[in-house]
């Protein structure tokens, strides 16, 4: 990505591509951009913006995806960042963290290593956050892919389905993003349940609510369509706090 000579405006929905997979499961990146780990969370640790910085930068060298990045500092559309500007490297949920710098973080606690001939524990999955909201279905067809924990091309569900289907809000919220403005998630809605919830609706292929509208769950929001992607389908997440969870421990069994 070119520097530029002054703080460029920053689409937070454009840099969310890098974490996205395709229905062809290859990851869409911005030229020259390096594969994605994941976010990973820095309680306390904090950085200040500079001449000739982005959202997208400042995020990629600090091993967090923009679209966490600028939920976790509260900057909504257009997504403009300023030079002495300081954004914190976790969530809101963190604050209460001290506020030392990354080279004064406290050491990881030690683990006991495990022997070659062994085979590495699974990572403990930690218990899916209470929703006070009623989550609904977003739309009728197979499961393509699935939720990874961790794996930032798996933030969500993707849906099998046919053009023109029916996509619905899984919850009644507000729009808080129409638009096309992602690269890989073609027509985008994402709808705010409350303060801690979002659903996000990719792929589709039109949009039948502006920013600002209320909507109701099972309301008709979009058109099932392959924008941004090879093949007819709906991608789905859930994000609490800003961070992508599970929709299938959310989703009525089915």
């Amino acid at each position: 990505m070119t520097r530029q000579t002054r703080i460029t405006t920053v689409a937070l929905l454009a840099m969310l591509a890098l974490a996205l997979a395709a229905c062809s499961s290859k990851v869409v990146r911005a030229p020259g951009a390096g594969a994605s780990s994941g976010s990973a969370a820095r309680p306390g640790v904090s950085v200040v913006v500079r001449r000739g910085d982005t959202l997208y930068r400042l995020a990629v060298n600090n091993g967090i995806s923009p679209m966490d990045l600028a939920l976790w500092n509260g900057i909504s559309a257009p997504y403009t960042i300023y030079p002495g500007q300081r954004l914190r490297l976790y969530p809101a949920s963190g604050k209460g963290a001290s506020t030392r710098t990354a080279s004064h973080a406290p050491a990881a606690t030690r683990r006991p290593q495990v022997r070659p001939t062994q085979t590495p524990p699974e990572p403990a999955t930690a218990p899916p956050a209470k929703s006070s909201v009623d989550w609904r279905w977003p739309t009728e067809g197979q499961v393509l892919s699935r939720f990874a924990n961790g794996d930032p091309t798996r933030q969500g569900v993707d849906i099998a389905g046919r053009s023109g289907q029916a996509v619905r809000a899984a919850g009644d919220g507000v729009v808080v993003y129409s638009g096309s403005g992602l690269v890989g998630y073609g027509e985008l809605v994402i709808v705010k349940h409350d303060e801690q919830w979002l659903s996000a609706y990719g792929h589709n292929r039109s949009r039948l609510v502006n920013e600002g509208a209320k909507v109701k769950a099972g309301q008709q929001i979009a058109e099932m369509g392959s924008t941004g992607t090879a093949r007819d389908m709906l991608h789905f997440e859930i994000r609490y706090d800003g961070k992508p969870v599970d929709p299938l421990q959310y989703l009525p069994r089915r």
